[in-house]
């Protein structure tokens, strides 16, 4: 039986900021492309995935798309940033990007053009001014597009809370934009309402000639408005539904993606909510000391696929912001236009619970935690999924860890087997299984010293859908590679 799990692409890719598009009858996901293990974002070129609408398990491996070296402003920067995929009026698609270095932002907002959605995208040139000089106005930074009844609007901006932090005066404010952006003092103070926050920008038939001067969407100064507390960071995406815009964004807080929405494609949007967070912070409550696995920054968008709508989103592995993983899942829009914030689950575009029966890998859990995850820095020892070569599995298990896996549909009897290995050390304690986070454990196993993968089973039995955990108590570290119904 074939399912969907989370990260729904195989373990080894690593393809964050999804943007999910639906051309004909598949829907396909760009994004940008890390290094497994990299120790920067954005490392590799851009890879395509597609999936026909109506089997969200059957995804296929469209092949690189583009490369880097396409672009002749490869000689200055290396790094592709998330981009975007729009469907021009003469049918043809056309990808955005830019490209960067390691901490500096684009100066040129790049565009590729194919034939098809997932062909080989050839280099166009750059979006530009009516002058045809490169459109440089406001900060070059992720993409997001919208082919709306013909009309092509661009979005892109990033924002940083300068102005508003206590700890800079203006003076100081202007001073890091100045380093951060390689603006000058005039191009900051003399653009209306500053060079940050999220702009959009129509273009013209040509796919890269502005129409007229990028407008801000947002007001910039958010005390007191709607966005407070969820403030734009990056991560432009639009979409329309019916009457309605909506701009999906990653917020100040990066570890969730939230929209805002409005009657004009260029102004008066308002906050909505956060659709979801990498970490399940604000679900229900949660706090962040709470976060239900290490968090850092979030970028994706909705999509409404074969009738139903789904959020697309990243989460983080290796310990660090830079090997992040494609996940997603359904979400519903109410009568009132809102979409109220969803869990992270492991089955995302299953279309139900995951069945008891066969091996699972461990680093499909969308819960990890030892009580004391942080978002951003994970510089001290934390539960984590890595690789070595082709193994993947999830190591530094210390006591007081949970790994959990949202959901299964269970029939009764099963035995359940755990495959794990000693980590630094020889560990002496218990792994026990739960059937939801605040039940009575259900079985468990006792965890002693081995160097190499050892397989230990244990018998439990339950009817209906539950989550499953594991939670460790004991000294020592452990690995864990994988689990199996028998």
């Amino acid at each position: 039986m074939k399912q969907a799990f989370n990260p729904y692409m195989p373990l080894c890719e690593y393809v964050p900021d999804g943007e999910p598009h639906v051309f004909g009858d598949r829907v396909y996901v760009y994004g940008s492309h890390d290094k497994e293990g990299g120790d920067f974002f954005c490392m590799l070129d851009y890879v395509c995935y597609s999936a026909p609408v109506d089997d969200l398990t059957d995804w296929k491996y469209e092949g690189v798309i583009y490369k880097a070296k396409n672009d002749p402003d490869y000689v200055n920067h290396h790094f592709m940033y998330a981009p975007d995929v729009v469907k021009g009026n003469d049918g043809k698609y056309y990808l955005y990007y830019s490209l960067a270095d390691r901490h500096e932002c684009s100066y040129l907002m790049s565009v590729a053009v194919c034939d098809t959605p997932a062909g080989e995208y050839k280099f166009l040139g750059y979006v530009r001014n009516p002058d045809g000089t490169p459109l440089q106005d406001y900060i070059i930074f992720d993409p997001g597009l919208i082919n709306d009844n013909g009309n092509i609007y661009l979005y892109y901006g990033v924002w940083y809370d300068f102005d508003e932090n206590p700890n800079y005066t203006r003076e100081q404010s202007i001073a890091k934009q100045m380093e951060m952006y390689h603006k000058t003092r005039e191009e900051i103070l003399s653009t209306p309402g500053g060079v940050q926050g999220p702009v959009c920008v129509a273009l013209e038939d040509d796919m890269m000639t502005i129409k007229h001067k990028p407008v801000h969407i947002f007001p910039i100064i958010y005390k007191g408005t709607s966005f407070e507390g969820h403030e734009f960071f990056e991560a432009s995406s639009i979409r329309k539904i019916g009457d309605k815009y909506y701009f999906v964004y990653s917020t100040y807080n990066q570890h969730e993606l939230a929209y805002a929405t409005s009657d004009y494609p260029d102004r008066d949007f308002v906050f909505g909510g956060v659709i979801i967070s990498n970490g399940d912070i604000g679900l229900n409550g949660r706090l962040p000391k709470d976060r239900v696995r290490m968090t850092g920054n979030n970028h994706g968008s909705i999509e409404k696929i074969n009738g139903e709508w789904y959020i697309f989103y990243h989460r983080h592995t290796h310990k660090n912001e830079y090997s992040r993983q494609a996940c997603a899942e359904k979400i519903e829009l109410l009568e009132n236009g809102h979409f109220p914030q969803v869990e992270v689950t492991s089955c995302g575009l299953n279309g139900g619970p995951l069945v008891t029966s066969g091996t699972y890998p461990s680093p499909i859990c969308c819960h990890l935690s030892n009580g004391e995850m942080t978002h951003g820095k994970f510089d001290h020892t934390l539960p984590h999924i890595t690789n070595v070569g082709e193994e993947r599995f999830i190591t530094e298990i210390i006591d007081k860890t949970i790994i959990g896996y949202k959901y299964f549909d269970f029939k009764g009897k099963t035995t359940l087997r755990i495959v794990y290995r000693s980590g630094k050390n020889q560990p002496q304690g218990t792994l026990f299984v739960k059937l939801g986070l605040d039940n009575e454990p259900v079985a468990s196993y006792e965890i002693k010293g081995s160097l190499e993968w050892t397989n230990i089973d244990c018998s439990l039995e339950a009817m209906g859908t539950y989550p499953l955990y594991f939670e460790y108590s004991g000294n020592g570290e452990i690995d864990v590679k994988e689990f199996t119904f028998l």
